[in-house]
């Protein structure tokens, strides 16, 4: 792992749909002296930025280039069929591929589920975004899959969406080209894993010493338990063998030795 000495900020870029929120308050509160600065980027930019060094870390959509990128999968989405309210298929709680056979379904240039091709009936065109797809499915002319956290964030009041059981899904991930493991890549890294402050990992490791080795200056302190223990070990060693030597293998030797 490389350290940066004096650090002017940590750079974390995350794409459509995830909320880096919680792991900034989080960020903010530990390393108050850190400011962390956000990149959106789209899905297809991230890796690309990554890579240049415009972020030290990302929240990216998998797959990643493993030879180069280091990654920890966080969490896999639903993927669900975007649809207007009055849609029929508003009315059930989740459908299949094949319950969209005959609809338009359109497949965005940035689409992120990594399928060929979408179920049902092909689009007249690509829209170039999922933006633009969510305003064709507004206008009532075909219908659009994607990950949840997208349809959320594309939310309309005209629009609502249902699972799609049987389709390709999405996995979000924290990744980070692996040749730059900094400091305060580690220590955003505890921040996503949970990390305590007291963790023996990241810039906190001066913290876990001190704690650690309290107890070995806790055991030779007399009058205590320690003490006790001692005398106590001593009795079972010598004492009690000893009384049994008395009657046994101590008599038992003397004429032994006589002789």
């Amino acid at each position: 792992m490389t350290g940066s000495a004096a650090p002017s900020s940590f750079r974390l870029a995350y794409v459509p749909g995830v909320t880096p929120a919680k792991w900034v308050r989080i960020w903010n509160e530990r390393f108050p002296d850190v400011p962390l600065t956000l990149h959106a980027v789209t899905a297809a930019e991230a890796p690309e930025l990554l890579r240049d060094g415009g972020a030290d870390a990302g929240f990216v959509r998998l797959p990643v280039d493993r030879e180069f990128f280091s990654a920890i999968p966080l969490y896999t989405e639903a993927t669900v069929v975007v649809v207007p309210k009055d849609h029929v298929i508003s009315a059930v709680e989740e459908v299949t591929t094949e319950d969209l056979a005959d609809e338009v379904v359109f497949h965005p240039l940035d689409d992120v589920l990594g399928w060929e091709r979408p179920p049902g009936q092909p689009g007249f065109e690509r829209p170039a975004t999922t933006a633009d797809a969510v305003e064709l499915v507004a206008a009532d002319v075909g219908l659009l899959v994607v990950p949840q956290s997208l349809a959320r964030l594309h939310h309309r009041k005209d629009l609502t969406y249902r699972t799609l059981v049987d389709a390709p899904q999405s996995s979000v991930a924290l990744s980070w080209p692996e040749e730059a493991t900094t400091d305060l890549v580690d220590d955003f890294i505890g921040v996503v894993r949970g990390r305590t402050v007291n963790s023996t990992r990241g810039r906190t490791t001066s913290q876990a010493p001190a704690a650690k080795e309290q107890p070995r200056r806790k055991r030779p302190e007399p009058g205590g338990g320690a003490a006790r223990g001692g005398a106590g070990r001593r009795g079972t060693s010598g004492g009690a063998k000893g009384a049994k030597g008395s009657k046994g293998g101590a008599q038992r030797g003397k004429p032994r030795r006589r002789s």
